[in-house]
């Protein structure tokens, strides 16, 4: 991994010419008269890009990557646990042992994908995209880091995955908590591959938040201060300064796991260390994670929802307040996923007080939403649908998640599958949402064209029907007290009611394919209009006259109206808005001879 890091590093200080482009006039890169080229052709433009547009849609497309393997991984565990015993993937594993190891690596893979590789990349997509044209910058304040910092994630990918790939390697089965002492005794090398490319993706989420901290701060607009900084760009700057001091932590607790697990030491060993300091340091690390990944929608939500409700975010300043609370508070609740390890009572007790009190910054936020849409002019497109979506699930999510706050409740449903419908109803169930309105909602910037509206609607339904059967079907699995992690449940009826556990396991199932169904819907609709779409003008929602219309639709009615895209002629007029250095060195002349 040294020599791989060595290398990439070695070919980035080699590349001659890397930036042939500027992607915002007066972008401040290198000395003043630099020369605006287009953008090089074909693949060679996505490979050396360090334009922050460009690198949001690659990040897009690796997300979206990342989302397809983490479905199928998640509809084979379900259709697995469609009936009680091990049917499916025994008979394509070749046995019931083996198919107990392929589902325990799927349910590995599944959950660092969907973190890791679909969550903060996909939240990345949004904000190299957007923070910079809705705060005025050129760019981002240090584009090819920005670059570097996309480029390890692929690679991140790889090792990950390495497990299903490569002859004679099986996919870590450590589940994606890594708890120990499992994780430091599994043997063979797909879960030391999994804790590598887990690394990678760490570095690269620490490296795009520094970049966007400097950014925000420093690359600002003449006319944008923090009075009037958008929402989106204020959730994206709080999450950046929780990957800050979240992530180093995991990456130091993975090193430690590597050390333990190759040259014998014991950090986290029964003898001579402690399991259960590996459960603090990821912890400490693993909930603030939820809030980096549930900040930003956040951040979308309050942005779109006042386009559709035809007024502006009600109580703003309390929504950037509580946004700032919940990342501080978010550092205090780690050990709440620890009330049944056995630590002081009155060390659980402090969390429990501060994990119900962080409830409080997510109840504003949800009780604003409410208020911009009460009384207001609804418009029930699909981004305003995705929003209402959200908030529905936001809720159901987050009370749940009070009662497993409380120590005597979560003792009873710690490891339930209560856990698994909760958590889901967050990340599926709103940050998804969120994801999918910010993707419709700017989609014409995206493309230039609009998507299929009924598809959508299609898209949206599907996926709320889905959503609920699933994890409204887990939650009651919990109360039932199925455990999570387990690929069967053959238990004797005597002790459970077995046929209510399967009928439920069904009706998951059913659901789970109902959000794929919806899921195909989505690609096929966003694939098929990028291409065949009509075509929009810079005020696609009709924005234009209102107080609501964004900085980021202001450029592109600029770009449209140069009627020239990212690559066009310099001659003919500027890139992306920027002075014509030809029509500016004439004006100097005309302005000499006048002297």
């Amino acid at each position: 991994m040294g020599v791989f890091l060595v290398a990439v590093f070695l070919a980035l200080t080699r590349a001659e010419d890397w930036r042939t482009y500027t992607p915002l006039a007066g972008g401040g890169y290198g000395e003043s008269g630099h020369h605006v080229r287009h953008k090089p052709e074909g693949i060679t433009r996505w490979l050396t890009t360090v334009d922050h547009k460009d690198i949001g849609m690659l990040y897009g497309l690796y997300a979206i990557v990342a989302f397809v393997w983490g479905g199928l991984a998640v509809l084979l565990m379900r259709t697995e646990l469609f009936t009680p015993s091990m049917d499916v993937l025994g008979a394509v594993a070749g046995g019931t042992n083996a198919g107990n190891a392929l589902y325990n690596g799927l349910l590995t893979s599944h959950g660092i994908t969907m973190l890791f590789l679909f969550g903060t990349p996909i939240i990345a997509a949004f904000s190299n995209y957007f923070v910079p044209l809705l705060i005025g910058a050129d760019d981002m304040a240090f584009p090819r880091i920005n670059a570097i910092a996309f480029w390890l994630l692929p690679p991140g990918a790889l090792l990950i995955w390495a497990g299903f790939f490569v002859p004679g390697l099986a996919p870590a089965q450590t589940s994606w908590t890594m708890y120990t002492p499992l994780s430091a005794e599994q043997a063979g090398f797909g879960a030391d591959l999994m804790i590598l490319g887990l690394h990678l993706t760490g570095v690269s989420a620490t490296m795009g938040a520094i970049n966007f901290i400097a950014t925000i701060f420093t690359e600002r607009g003449k006319n944008v201060n923090w009075a009037n900084l958008d929402i989106f760009s204020w959730t994206i700057l709080t999450q950046s300064g929780l990957i800050l001091f979240a992530f180093p932590l995991l990456g130091s607790a993975l090193i430690m796991l590597l050390l333990d697990r190759n040259f014998g030491t014991a950090f986290f060993a029964v003898d001579g260390g402690s399991p259960i300091l590996w459960q603090h340091l990821f912890w400490f690390f693993g909930h603030p994670e939820v809030y980096i990944l549930v900040l930003p929608p956040m951040g979308i939500v309050s942005y779109v929802l006042p386009r559709f409700s035809g007024r502006k975010l009600f109580g703003f300043k309390f929504v950037v307040y509580s946004t700032l609370a919940i990342g501080v508070l978010s550092f205090g609740v780690w050990a709440h996923h620890m009330f049944s390890t056995g630590i002081d009572p009155r060390i659980r007790a402090s969390f429990m007080a501060v994990s119900l009190a962080i409830a409080i910054p997510s109840a504003v936020k949800t009780f604003n939403w409410i208020t911009t849409m009460w009384n207001g002019k609804l418009r029930l497109t699909a981004p305003m649908l995705f929003c209402i979506g959200f908030i529905s699930n936001f809720i159901i999510g987050g009370v749940t998640g009070v009662f497993l706050a409380a120590i005597p409740i979560d003792l009873v449903l710690h490891d339930t599958y209560y856990v698994v419908g909760h958590f889901h109803y967050i990340v599926m169930g709103a940050i998804a949402f969120a994801v999918f309105a910010g993707l419709y909602y700017w989609y014409p910037i995206f493309t230039g064209r609009m998507y299929q509206r009924s598809l959508a609607k299609w898209h949206f339904w599907s996926t709320m029907i889905g959503t609920n059967l699933t994890f409204f079907a887990m939650l009651l699995l919990g109360y039932n007290e199925m455990p999570r992690r387990y690929s069967t449940y053959a238990f004797n009826a005597d002790w459970a009611p077995l046929q209510t556990v399967e009928l439920l396991h069904q009706a998951a199932t059913l659901g789970a394919f109902i959000l794929a169904f919806g899921q195909i819907i989505w690609l096929v609709n966003f694939v098929q209009s990028w291409y065949e779409g009509p075509e929009v003008d810079g005020d696609p929602w009709g924005l234009r006259d209102t107080s609501l219309y964004g900085r980021e639709f202001e450029w592109h009615e600029r770009r449209l109206q140069t009627a020239v895209t990212d690559g066009g002629e310099e001659d003919e007029v500027a890139t992306d808005g920027g002075v014509d250095e030809t029509a500016a060195e004439e004006a100097v002349a005309d302005e000499q001879s006048d002297e």
